[in-house]
């Protein structure tokens, strides 16, 4: 049960749409609601504030170490596309989406888009990141962050804006896409404990990220942009210690 009420916060704001943007203390990204000030809405964003292992992170001086491979087994995507005044959200019904790692399997629930980029590597910003939000049967996080680079069209990314309705909170249904086009070829990765990127900031969240971009074209990144109106990233937190690992 104490497990059960430690993770609650975090299932709250990443299963389907970020609960914390409905029913919590309104934040974002503009005025007095900016990322610095999130600790100071509401006691229940205070972690935004005190937490120690906050994400994201400036990735630099990993460490190269012997990890276990990172098995992704995402198939064909069904449920909804929404835009929840926060990020375009992709909520995932499709129990068959998992990944593994240290032996462990962690269901795909959602993923999501943050222009620029949160997390650095080597101090460099992406345009956009794709947040993967997977969770074990304990309820425990792990986030798989995929860098987005300008390049070539993706067929995915084109797919999902064709189906998303501009309007705020209002879902549009999808079915069968194949989210394994929209993941790179490789998947060697960078690895940190950390936190939510958003209210209420819960931390013990494992966090990957990709050492591999993909491209999408110019034409689709202005087009998420244009549908978040403003920048969606929380400025890199302090390490504090904290180790980054590398295979």
């Amino acid at each position: 049960m104490k497990k059960l009420i430690k993770t609650l916060p975090i299932l709250m704001a990443c299963t389907g749409i970020m609960a914390s943007a409905i029913a919590g203390p309104h934040w974002g990204y503009e005025g007095k609601e900016t990322p610095e000030n999130w600790g100071k809405l509401s006691p229940e964003y205070q972690m935004c504030d005190l937490g120690k292992n906050q994400s994201p992170v400036n990735i630099t001086g990993p460490i190269h170490a012997e990890v276990n491979n990172l098995d992704i087994h995402y198939d064909l995507i069904s449920g909804t596309i929404i835009n929840n005044g926060h990020t375009v959200q992709i909520n995932d019904k499709n129990a068959n989406d998992y990944l593994t790692v240290d032996g462990e399997q962690f269901k795909l629930t959602q993923f999501h888009f943050h222009a620029p980029s949160e997390n650095q590597i080597n101090g460099k910003t992406y345009p956009m990141e794709a947040h993967f939000v997977n969770q074990n049967k304990d309820g425990e996080l792990l986030v798989m962050a995929v860098m987005l680079e300008e390049g070539k069209s993706n067929p995915i990314a084109a797919q999902l804006l064709s189906l998303l309705n501009d309007k705020e909170n209002t879902p549009t249904n999808i079915n069968g896409i194949d989210i394994r086009t929209f993941l790179p070829e490789v998947s060697d990765y960078y690895r940190f404990s950390g936190s939510l990127t958003t209210p209420p900031c819960s931390e013990g969240v494992t966090w990957i990220v990709l050492k591999q971009p993909i491209t999408l074209s110019k034409s689709e990144i202005t087009k998420f942009k244009s549908v978040f109106k403003h920048h969606n990233n929380r400025p890199v937190q302090p390490l504090h210690g904290r180790l980054i690992i590398s295979n």
